[in-house]
């Protein structure tokens, strides 16, 4: 398997990233409650519900956290048992107040009961970044103690019961989710997006596996766009060419969009990453900070709702969006983890990127690594006042900087998941080929 090759300066990249590392994952051992293993979606205090992707970011983070010294393993093991206890054991019908249903999760739980929180959907991208996780336990502990054989055990048992087929509705198209009371929402997963791990999933799954008809579906409504000459498989948000690549290798192996324009998904992710830098280069909108070094625009917290008028032009704030480039929305928020995420992707620009952001006083403390957005222009409203930094951490944002910047370093969660059966089986249903997939 080929490597990421490593700048010049590898020790101090390495305490760099490492330290990264070390910040973010402090997230995951606060903000998760060790009774059951849900894991808050942001810091906003007692009551906030848990994020299922969350979750499966943070089983993807714990064997990272050993292999790297930030925990010890009986401590991941002990964490990961009792997430996968929880989900095996949680209620699973029709009732409002169950935890999921034909084996999904609703994308928010109550963080001590488990129970569905705030009249949300059955997910199915979370229940996918869920799954994701567990399988990446299911291959790291791989020992023959009663504990690890009981993770592989709970792990097969969470996937096999996840009725991929329910899911999918118009088109053979998978549903964005389903409410009980109320049916599958409208929303299809359709056209490039992060619906590409729950695919894979989906069409390896050894119980309820969808046909190779949904995947085509999916990408038949993909758009290519030359931006800044630069030719790619086109979304605006950053966080679209990172999310299935948390578990994803896909460099060297191609599906039929792909060899249709001579690509893989990891060039293609580079080149996402490569227009996002040249937009802030470009600053269409006059932001006054976008440069070479401030960039990222993805979905995350932001200064809105509501308007300003800032030297002579009328901006338009938002609070949690998908902010996108070039076409929007963006009002001068940027999110330095979407930064981070992209690090295997294009390490040339990302790493002096991240250096700077880290040097940025963004935050009082930095007990779980750098804030995740802050704004260019909105403390430059009536008169100027302190910049605006969200003031929460998101676990959706610091598992893919921890585990992109593993990735980069160590090639340790893809080299797992290359061992995956069933995403190996799910990748070729796709229509995958050429690269890892052909190797024994």
């Amino acid at each position: 398997m080929n490597r990421i090759a490593l700048p010049a300066s590898t020790a101090a990249t390495r305490k760099l990233l490492t330290e990264l590392q070390r910040q973010s994952f402090d997230y995951f051992v606060t903000e998760t409650n060790p009774a059951n293993g849900l894991v808050r979606d942001k810091t906003a205090g007692a009551g906030w519900p848990a994020s299922i992707a969350a979750v499966g970011m943070a089983l993807t983070c714990y064997p990272i956290a050993v292999e790297r010294g930030f925990m010890p393993r009986v401590d991941a093991i002990a964490r990961t048992l009792a997430t996968l206890r929880f989900f095996a054991a949680s209620e699973q019908s029709e009732a409002p107040t169950a935890t999921g249903y034909k084996g999904f999760y609703y994308h928010f739980l109550d963080m001590e009961t488990g129970a569905r929180a705030r009249d949300c959907e059955l997910s199915s991208i979370d229940t996918a970044l869920l799954i994701a996780g567990v399988l990446a336990t299911v291959e790291y502990f791989a020992g023959d103690d009663q504990q690890e054989r009981e993770i592989r055990e709970l792990g097969d048992l969470l996937y096999r019961r996840v009725d991929w087929q329910w899911m999918r509705r118009r088109k053979r198209l998978l549903c964005h989710g389903w409410k009980p009371g109320k049916g599958f929402l409208r929303w299809h997963w359709e056209g490039y997006d992060e619906a590409l791990i729950l695919y894979v999933l989906a069409l390896g799954s050894p119980t309820y596996p969808i046909e190779r008809d949904s995947y085509d579906a999916w990408a038949a409504s993909y758009e290519w766009k030359t931006i800044y000459g630069i030719e790619y498989l086109y979304a605006g948000p950053l966080f679209i060419h990172q999310m299935s690549h948390v578990w994803l290798d896909t460099r060297g192996i191609r599906d039929h969009a792909m060899r249709a324009h001579d690509l893989d998904y990891f060039e293609n992710s580079r080149r996402a990453t490569l227009v996002q830098q040249r937009y802030a280069i470009e600053n269409p909108l006059g932001f006054p900070e976008y440069d070479a070094l401030h960039w990222g625009i993805s979905a995350c917290d932001g200064p809105g709702p509501g308007t300003r008028k800032i030297g002579g032009v009328q901006r338009k704030f938002y609070d949690y969006t998908a902010r996108a480039v070039p076409y929007g929305p963006d009002d001068g928020t940027l999110a330095p983890w979407a930064v981070a995420a992209s690090l295997p992707f294009a390490p040339e620009i990302v790493l002096p990127t991240i250096a700077h952001y880290q040097a940025m006083d963004l935050h009082e403390d930095r007990s779980c690594g750098f804030k995740p957005s802050f704004s260019t222009v909105f403390h430059q409203a009536r008169g100027g006042c302190v910049r605006w930094v969200s003031p929460y951490h998101f676990g959706i944002d610091k598992g893919p900087a921890i585990i992109m910047a593993d990735n980069y370093l160590h090639d340790f969660v893809w080299r797992l998941m290359r061992g995956s059966a069933c995403i190996r089986a799910g990748l070729l249903r796709a229509g995958f080929d050429g690269g890892w997939l052909e190797q024994q």
